[in-house]
């Protein structure tokens, strides 16, 4: 005769063993979603902004190329001597070959931002590897460079988004939350300039688009922008450049995690 005791004890073991292995998975699974900008810069999967002592800002321009108003951006820049990130859309590309030609030829550094400015949300890794795809291969044929830096629509992303991108070869880049400059809302120029003026640092990643609307208010910007960040000592550089001036470059993997 089979013993009730032990039974029901091997009932209760099975029972706490099932709910165990439950709370592990959500604790796990909630971990995974609590993920933040902590964990990805900790982890070397992706970077808002650089410590550093240096006085170094990257400048970062998304939504281009366009045939009005990054020329005129380029024009700015080329007279500061300023170098700057340029994450360009895969149809834009096709659509400014000259534009993106230049880009190169002047110094700067182009991004990945997708072949049509895709947010995200929603899409299946294949989905998004298309995309990311697409746009590399866009940018190679026409340049010869192959970019080494993505930064998704909208600033949205999770885990499966940048782990994929990670896995593509990127590094995903987005920006100082204080030098988000709201350009594509048009604030006004002076908005735009007290925004990044008032909030500048070393390593920081400023945010402006040249193209996706109307950008004179960015160029106007840009104007007084520049001119006063350079009597404060600060440099203008890429990404890649700024990359390499944390203090734990060599130790982190910025494209595998």
């Amino acid at each position: 005769m089979i013993n009730k005791k032990f039974v029901l004890w091997c009932i209760l073991i099975i029972g706490c063993s099932v709910a165990l292995s439950f709370i592990c998975t959500v604790f796990v699974k909630a971990n995974d979603l609590n993920r933040g900008r902590k964990f990805y810069e900790e982890h070397g999967k992706a970077i808002w902004e650089i410590p550093t002592k240096q006085k170094v800002i990257a400048l970062t321009f998304d939504d281009g190329p366009s045939s009005k108003y990054t020329p005129q951006i380029l024009d700015i820049l080329k007279q500061y001597h300023a170098k700057a990130t340029f994450f360009v859309v895969g149809t834009c590309v096709k659509a400014h070959p000259d534009v993106v030609k230049r880009e190169i030829l002047d110094g700067h550094e182009l991004a990945n931002h997708t072949y049509h400015h895709s947010v995200f949300r929603g899409l299946s890794e294949e989905e998004i590897r298309n995309e990311l795809r697409k746009t590399k291969q866009t940018i190679t044929q026409l340049t010869g460079y192959s970019p080494k830096l993505f930064r998704p629509p909208g600033g949205y992303y999770n885990e499966t988004i940048i782990n994929v991108s990670n896995q593509e070869g990127y590094t995903v880049v987005m920006w100082s939350w204080h030098q988000d400059t709201y350009d594509w809302k048009k604030p006004g120029v002076h908005n735009i300039v007290k925004k990044v003026l008032s909030n500048a640092r070393n390593g920081d990643i400023v945010l402006f688009h040249d193209n996706g609307g109307d950008r004179r208010q960015t160029i106007e910007a840009l104007k007084k922008i520049l001119p006063e960040l350079q009597k404060r000592g600060y440099k203008f550089v890429t990404v890649s450049e700024l990359l390499q001036m944390h203090p734990k470059y060599r130790y982190l993997d910025w494209t595998s995690g």
